[in-house]
């Protein structure tokens, strides 16, 4: 779903409830299209994000605290260098469009008393951040927009602001009753009622009008000839009251299994009651549903050398594998070459050199009810003697035989290297920071992967840094966010009578849960179990297999890949990982 004027409307009349005349207190840019303001209102700090990216823009509270890079942006230092303790004085949607423009008091360099503003203008990937002074002179732009990249618009240091082009549509804030029942007699009738409701009114996204046909028909794609005009007004209005502020908004999720696949300031109950989860504000509802999926985009931005060189080395694994398997299966031909070998060798007598064929009788096989044994028709070549064909059999059957000892080993070699890349991709998709990041570039190479990757020479090593969690009842859990982490909690800060935890036959985290003064309980080793079952490959599915056992039988096999270990004496729980509860027990910092 688009992040909708609608959507937005509501998100500002949160902010001027919560945030308006805070102090700004610090202005991070932990992406390269993202800002993060540290807002102190009412007693307490807020971060307010403001996503100007292509994939998912948005703006609105987050809980989530990014890492920053090492040196600031010249974005981020020209907002830190005029918004050092200004206040949000104003927040303003011109026009019902998706835009918002946060004013702030501050000073200028003088000591005067001036203003600010920040511009958002969230519309998909011409979204965009800007930055001027009270009379709306662009001061610095995150995106400049100049003659190449628009004619029709230009955004650039030194030009004064104007709004973007607007649309042939309505606001549908002003839209009246007798408006919408005139416009309903001017449409066609058999066009779809949710098709008609975004052409004429501006800033409504596709499921909202979807929701509002639904609520008025229980169908979410009614032609405008089958809708009750009234009813479908009372929808419309039900829904504009909420985004006026005259109604409380119920932020929802609607989810797909578990795949979240649509959000909305208000219940999106054409999905089905049991397909919502609903959020106590739009912050929580944000951060729920664009979590997983800026973590995604921030792995294929930083780590693009690493997925290149994994899907490389896969690709050239598996097609090794596949030859190796075909020829493994040629070598069951072995014992057909000693057959005909031995078969040679009994019947040298009646075989001469020259010959090209023979048909000779196999002694070795059963006879038919008249006691005739079976023939054979051997290839011979007629270069050689019939004992050195023999022998050249024989050959044949001792390098087919040899051949099947060692490509067996090279496959199990090959199956754990490709377990291993498995385990190194399931780690990258859970990757944080740029720490976790730089440890699986030393993992690589600790693997003998860095001549194919490109910032392969091992840094100074740091003490990695796994995630903390906390159980209902008081124990600590560290979970591996990657092979490096997963040595280190498994291998030096594991007691032995500690408990570890691993998702059975599947990539994911060691998880530890450390026992305290006694025993766990029993939702000790529940919850530790759904942790290793989250921060696995099986993080969606259904009663999950993990297995448990004491630190001390886990061991590292000599020669092992980083991250691999084997143990003997084990438990297996099933759980189904709950990802609410999961980040509930996550211990901030």
């Amino acid at each position: 779903m688009a992040f909708d004027a609608a959507m937005l409307s509501v998100i500002l009349a949160e902010l001027r409830e919560c945030v308006l005349g805070g102090k700004i207190e610090k202005v991070y840019q932990p992406e390269q299209d993202e800002i993060q303001l540290a807002i102190r209102a009412g007693g307490e700090t807020r971060r307010l994000l403001i996503n100007a990216g292509a994939n998912n823009p948005r703006l609105g509270f987050t809980s989530t605290q990014k890492e920053n890079p090492l040196s600031a942006p010249m974005f981020c230092m020209l907002l830190r260098k005029h918004l050092g303790g200004a206040r949000l004085s104003h927040i303003e949607q011109p026009g019902f469009e998706r835009v918002a423009i946060l004013t702030f008091d501050t000073r200028d360099e003088m000591g005067f008393a001036t203003q600010r503003c920040i511009i958002a203008e969230i519309m998909g990937k011409y979204s965009n951040l800007i930055f001027t002074d009270a009379d709306r002179r662009i001061l610095g732009v995150l995106r400049p927009v100049d003659f190449t990249t628009s004619r029709k618009r230009q955004v650039l240091p030194g030009m004064r602001y104007d709004m973007p082009p607007p649309q042939d549509k309505c606001s549908p804030l002003s839209v009246t009753e007798q408006d919408f029942f005139a416009a309903i007699a001017a449409a066609d009738p058999t066009r779809p009622a949710d098709k008609w409701i975004t052409s004429i009114c501006l800033g409504l996204s596709a499921a909202v009008a979807r929701e509002i046909v639904y609520r008025a028909t229980r169908y979410p794609d009614t032609p405008l000839r089958y809708c009750d005009a009234p009813r479908l007004w009372a929808a419309f209005d039900g829904v504009m009251r909420i985004v006026r502020g005259e109604d409380v908004p119920t932020p929802t999720i609607a989810i797909d299994g578990s795949r979240p696949v649509e959000y909305s300031f208000l219940a999106l109950t054409q999905y089905g009651s049991d397909a919502l989860h609903e959020y106590p504000d739009t912050g929580s509802l944000l951060d729920a549903f664009f979590g997983a999926r800026d973590r995604d985009t921030r792995v294929k931005q930083r780590a693009a050398d690493i997925l290149h060189l994994l899907n490389a080395a896969e690709h050239r694994i598996t097609k090794k594998l596949a030859i190796q398997r075909e020829e493994l299966a040629d070598c069951a031909k072995g014992a057909e070459y000693k057959a005909e070998g031995d078969l040679i060798t009994a019947n040298l007598w009646q075989l001469s050199r020259g010959m090209k064929q023979a048909t000779l009788t196999d002694y070795s096989g059963e006879p038919d009810g008249d006691g005739n044994y079976p023939t054979r028709t051997l290839t011979l070549d007629e270069r050689l003697t019939p004992a050195q064909n023999a022998q050249r059999l024989y050959k044949r059957y001792n390098k087919a035989k040899v051949a099947e000892v060692e490509l067996a080993r090279q496959i199990a070699l090959a199956e754990c290297e490709l377990t291993y890349l498995e385990s190194v991709e399931d780690a990258l998709r859970r990757a944080e920071t740029d720490q976790d990041m730089a440890e699986i570039r030393d993992e690589l190479h600790q693997a003998g992967y860095a001549s194919r990757m490109k910032s392969g020479a091992p840094r100074k090593q740091k003490v990695p840094v796994a995630a903390q969690y906390r159980t209902d009842d008081g124990l600590r859990v560290l979970c591996g966010k990657n092979n490096i982490q997963n040595e280190y909690i498994t291998h030096k800060l594991a007691g032995k009578n500690d408990y570890w935890f691993h998702a059975k036959d599947r990539p994911g985290s060691h998880v530890v849960l450390f026992r305290g003064e006694g025993e766990p309980t029993d939702r000790d080793f529940t919850q530790a179990a759904e942790i290793a079952a989250y921060h696995s490959g099986a993080a969606d599915g259904q009663n999950v297999a993990v297995d448990y056992t004491l630190a001390r039988y886990v061991k590292k096999p000599a020669g092992g890949k980083p991250g691999l270990v084997i143990y003997h004496t084990n438990w297996t729980a099933y759980v189904t990982p709950d990802p609410e509860t999961v980040k509930r027990l996550r211990v901030k910092g």
